[in-house]
């Protein structure tokens, strides 16, 4: 009779353990804690964001193995990332961008190129280049919102996007194949980026979210990233948009 002590009940090896995810704006909010949540699974993770500092106290946090300061809509500074970064890739997540709010035909030509860039633009430019840096069976996994999905003044090009994202993402994911490419649509999350939106309604906004949703809180970067790495572990998932919103589009 062995003196071994029994294998605890229900251990697993890290899910990403040995895998490389890329992040791009992962210095706060969604892409910061999917960082976390990664390396708690085993990865390696690389982060790019705009502001160097934030970047620098992120890195630290997750111990990135790399990090790279630029502005993501720029594509000859995209481009140039990507040449310089080490094969192969596992996952490539993108958070880059915020959304543009404000009436249609208040917006010029330039702003609504802008808006229309943050979004299906920016990942098209990710996706080329996640072609070659992604190994097969990895993933590109985009990051949009469900708030839109029902157009009203004032919300700009963002609804248009939003039902756009899908459609583009399941093509995305048939020219891209055997990388999988999948969508997060995500509902308010308390972000900093929230936060600058809504400046002083950030609280009330919290309460009546809290008084509403069917879960009873607030959803919360976590949240986002617990799916977005079940996403990328999942290897059956491709061509999808995965809602999570706390209920919010059940009640209104």
């Amino acid at each position: 009779m062995s003196d071994a002590p029994p294998a605890a009940y229900g251990r697993r090896d890290p899910a990403l353990l040995g895998q490389t995810l890329v992040v791009i704006g992962g210095s706060a909010g969604i892409g910061l804690a999917t960082a976390r949540h990664a390396r708690a699974e085993g990865a390696t993770v690389i982060l790019t964001g705009r502001d160097p500092d934030r970047l620098r106290i992120a890195s630290a946090e997750v111990e990135a193995r790399s990090t790279a300061a630029f502005d993501a809509t720029d594509p000859a500074l995209l481009q140039q990332f990507f040449r310089e970064l080490p094969r192969p890739i596992d996952h490539v997540l993108v958070t880059a961008g915020s959304p543009s709010y404000g009436r249609l035909l208040d917006m010029d030509t330039e702003q609504a190129r802008r808006a229309i860039s943050t979004h299906m633009v920016l990942a098209l430019d990710v996706a080329r280049h996640a072609a070659t840096a992604v190994r097969p069976g990895g993933t590109l996994l985009l990051l949009g919102g469900t708030g839109a999905r029902r157009p009203r003044a004032g919300l700009g090009i963002a609804p248009a996007a939003t039902a756009a994202m899908p459609v583009f993402t399941a093509s995305l994911a048939l020219e891209l194949a055997p990388i999988r490419v999948n969508l997060i649509a995500a509902g308010f999350v308390d972000t900093p980026l929230s936060a600058r939106l809504l400046g002083d309604g950030l609280e009330a906004r919290r309460e009546g979210l809290r008084a509403t949703l069917p879960i009873g809180r607030v959803v919360v970067p976590e949240d986002v990233a617990a799916l977005a790495v079940h996403i990328m572990t999942n290897t059956a998932l491709t061509g999808a948009t995965y809602d999570i919103d706390g209920g919010q589009q059940l009640v209104g």
